[in-house]
């Protein structure tokens, strides 16, 4: 198993943040994957990869340069950079890509290949190709949907935030994904590959969320970054919702089931509007029902407020057959 040795100064300076380059570079690898982990992904492919192949299509040096950049099991370094702790935006990050030197992209190149390059890309312009076609990812398949991915992506940190503060670092990291766990005496195991150990003193370490079933890894001098799947993401891409069991919506109502049926872990009012399409003052008054009823509690997490099931709540879900609706 591959591991790194987390002390306890880089675990009290981590941090969660939220990035939208790691949201398009999860984007990019689901398109060329091309196969759906659930149905919302299923409909954002449908909506978008006719026209991610057709461009492509058009462009056979980045299409050769996109598979050799995701490698077999090993993304080339400048596809997949390290986030900077300042959050820049998006086009201060491509800019960042663009300006990496060429015989560096090449050497990640045959890194993520595990081999000398093809002839076509042997060429000075592939930084600039992979920023052009991930900005391209952006502009048509990620920024339109942005603002509710970013509810639910901020919400996922929500989530972990108050995890993390109730139990502690191995329950934070808990699914995060596969392979990772803590495994104690300060190690955090990122993958069931042998890989060597890395030594993480003094370094920033940053989990970073994905609305895309992708995950991956990178690090560069100072600075280590978790990219992973976060929570909620089966409400989907594409704007398909979550449903509740169809019993308990004939016995609390549609919108009302629905909301208990995704409290199975602890989620915050912005979650639950990204995730049900209820607006705000609906899902408002979903909540105080429930809370009335004493089927859901609430406990504060720095500055937002987190719901969750209370016992009673669990047995009226789990009476029905839940867990279908719990994207959890």
């Amino acid at each position: 198993m591959g591991w790194w040795q987390v002390g306890a100064d880089t675990l009290a300076d981590s941090r969660f943040l939220v990035s939208p380059l790691a949201e398009a570079i999860a984007s990019l690898k689901t398109l060329e994957r091309g196969t759906a982990a659930h149905p919302g992904e299923r409909d954002w492919l449908r909506a978008h990869l006719p026209a991610y192949r057709a461009r492509l299509g058009d462009d056979p040096v980045t299409a050769l340069l996109v598979r050799a950049a995701l490698g077999r099991n090993w993304n080339a370094t400048f596809l997949t950079p390290t986030p900077t702790d300042e959050r820049p935006g998006i086009e201060e990050e491509l800019a960042r890509m663009r300006a990496t030197p060429p015989e560096t992209a090449r050497a990640d190149l045959a890194v993520s290949l595990r081999g000398p390059l093809p002839a076509r890309l042997r060429r000075d312009d592939l930084p600039e190709r992979t920023a052009d076609l991930l900005e391209w990812v952006w502009t048509r398949a990620v920024l339109p949907d942005w603002p509710r991915r970013r509810h639910v992506l901020e919400a996922d940190v929500v989530a972990r935030t108050a995890q993390l503060s109730r139990r502690g670092w191995a329950a934070a990291l808990e699914g995060m994904r596969p392979g990772m766990r803590w495994m104690g005496e300060s190690r955090l195991g990122i993958t069931t590959d042998d890989c060597p150990p890395r030594e993480l003193s003094g370094a920033r370490l940053m989990f970073v969320p994905v609305t895309p079933s992708q995950t991956w890894v990178s690090w560069d001098a100072r600075r280590y970054a978790v990219v992973y799947p976060c929570a909620g993401a089966l409400a989907g891409a594409g704007g398909g919702r979550v449903s509740a069991p169809e019993a308990l919506a004939r016995l609390l109502g549609p919108g009302r089931a629905v909301v208990l049926a995704l409290l199975g872990t602890p989620k915050s009012t912005t979650q639950l509007v990204a995730l049900t399409g209820q607006g705000l003052g609906s899902v408002g008054r979903h909540l105080k029902v429930l809370l009335d009823a004493r089927l859901v509690g609430r406990r504060r997490s720095g500055r937002s407020v987190l719901y969750y099931r209370t016992d009673a709540g669990e047995v009226l879900v789990n009476a029905q057959g839940e867990e279908t609706g719990n994207p959890s």
